[in-house]
């Protein structure tokens, strides 16, 4: 089986806090939109991922000058009407906010994104081509996550399409300390298109889909009672979130953008082919850099082909897992096999499955140190106790008052002073102990 590569191995998360565009309605009054999260993730990070470090290049041959070109409005709508796609694609003022935002302050990262779409487009197609549904919704990923399989939202969605972690495992992606399949870009492609052909049997209508997927198939419900019923997406827009109102504009504008960059002088990162992967299976914990240092593979190579493994460990001992490799390295690792599972293990899989409990002869010295303490305490508790306790015989004194003061008998005071019958002299001195 021959793969691309996949994923990366950092992080991007949005840099500041959520951008926002102006427009004005048809009665003059502005109104404020917030803009999809992925349109502020930074191009100089999504550069940082290992493939496109290592397959994308800025194209030299490319002779347009890097300026923005503008058109009349009749252009755009001619354009988008021209687009082979089922969904409507229509033209307004806000699209117009969005299209100019891509091929204005983002075209760089346009062009980052039509480089890394060589390795994701195919993915995409498969599988919406999978659940019957149309092509272009290949470029919802292009506003979810700006192609970064590593992207992670303010609000915790992961992965090229974002999902939540209640979403992603309600369509099978398996998401716990070690493991995030949101980040797989095969199997989250496929999770996004049956999600997203679930929320077409509930609306029935394309725009209504991609406002449920930003914000929630409820939050949609609850805009369309509030409109009266109708379910126009553009009938129903004052009463979506904020971000939901921006969403399906800057859906449109990714699909006008990937498709007529060049009459905007945007020149696509030049695209390398990715060397091809095969797939293993393990039946046992093995962390990713026990089988890159033993078979001689790039640590950040093997992340981006095993991007849902959080933590490089692969839990096989749970279940029979899955792990890509570069297809040169497939029989290296076969060869290799009890050598890379014995490879530091007590430093790279610290879990421990079997742990001796100490010995009672490890604490004998602590307990013969509390012994003799104890036996210490009680020898000097008997020698306090037996030495002679003496009193002074006062005038008046009787050997019964003595004894009673003394907590004794007369019987012992008779027996520790020799005593015979009662006479006792005041200002001598008589043992009571």
């Amino acid at each position: 089986m021959a793969l691309t590569i996949l994923g990366g191995n950092c992080v991007t998360q949005a840099q500041n806090e959520k951008e926002e565009i102006t427009v004005t309605d048809n009665e003059g009054k502005e109104e404020i939109i917030d803009v999809p999260e992925a349109m502020g993730y930074e191009v100089d990070s999504l550069l940082n991922l290992y493939y496109s470090r290592t397959y994308l290049q800025p194209d030299n041959d490319c002779n347009l000058k890097d300026e923005n070109v503008s058109y009349p409005k009749e252009v755009y709508i001619e354009r988008l009407s021209r687009l082979p796609n089922v969904m409507e694609m229509p033209y307004n003022d806000i699209v117009q906010k969005f299209i100019d935002r891509y091929t204005g302050r983002l075209r760089h990262s346009v062009s980052y994104m039509l480089g890394a779409s060589n390795f994701y487009t195919p993915i995409f197609e498969e599988a919406l081509e999978a659940y019957g549904l149309p092509l272009e919704l290949k470029y919802l990923p292009v506003i979810e996550s700006a192609l970064n399989p590593q992207a992670t939202s303010h609000a915790g969605a992961a992965g090229l399409w974002q999902f939540m972690v209640a979403t992603g495992k309600q369509y099978g992606l398996e998401i716990n300390s070690l493991i995030d399949e949101r980040r797989d870009p095969i199997k989250s492609s496929y999770a996004a298109a049956q999600y997203l052909k679930d929320l077409y049997k509930i609306f029935g209508d394309w725009n209504l889909v991609i406002a449920a997927y930003n914000c929630g198939p409820e939050n949609i419900n609850k805009a369309i009672h509030r409109a009266g019923g109708n379910s126009d997406y553009w009938k129903i827009y004052p009463y979506l979130p904020r971000e939901t109102r921006g969403y399906v504009p800057a859906f449109i504008a990714a699909n006008y953008v990937m498709n007529y960059y060049c009459e905007h002088n945007i020149c696509p990162m030049r695209t390398k082919l990715p060397a091809k992967s095969d797939t293993i299976i393990v039946s046992k914990d093995v962390h990713l850099k026990q089988i890159a240092e033993v078979c001689g593979i790039d640590i950040d190579e093997l992340r981006t082909l095993n991007p849902q493994y959080r933590r490089d460990i692969v839990n096989g001992n749970n279940k029979p897992s899955i792990i890509r490799l570069p297809a040169t390295a497939t029989n290296t690792f076969i060869a290799n096999e009890d050598s890379i599972f014995n490879y530091k293990t007590e430093t790279l899989l610290t879990r421990r499955s079997l742990v001796e409990v100490a010995s009672s002869s490890s604490s004998s010295y602590t307990r013969k140190s509390s012994s003799t303490k104890r036996k210490n305490y009680t020898r000097k508790k008997r020698t306090r106790r037996s030495r002679p306790k003496r009193v002074t015989i006062r005038k008046g004194d009787t050997l019964s008052e003595i004894a009673e003061r003394n907590h004794t008998t007369v019987k012992k005071l008779r027996q520790l002073n020799g005593i015979k019958g009662n006479n006792i002299r005041a200002g001598k001195k008589i043992r009571v102990r």
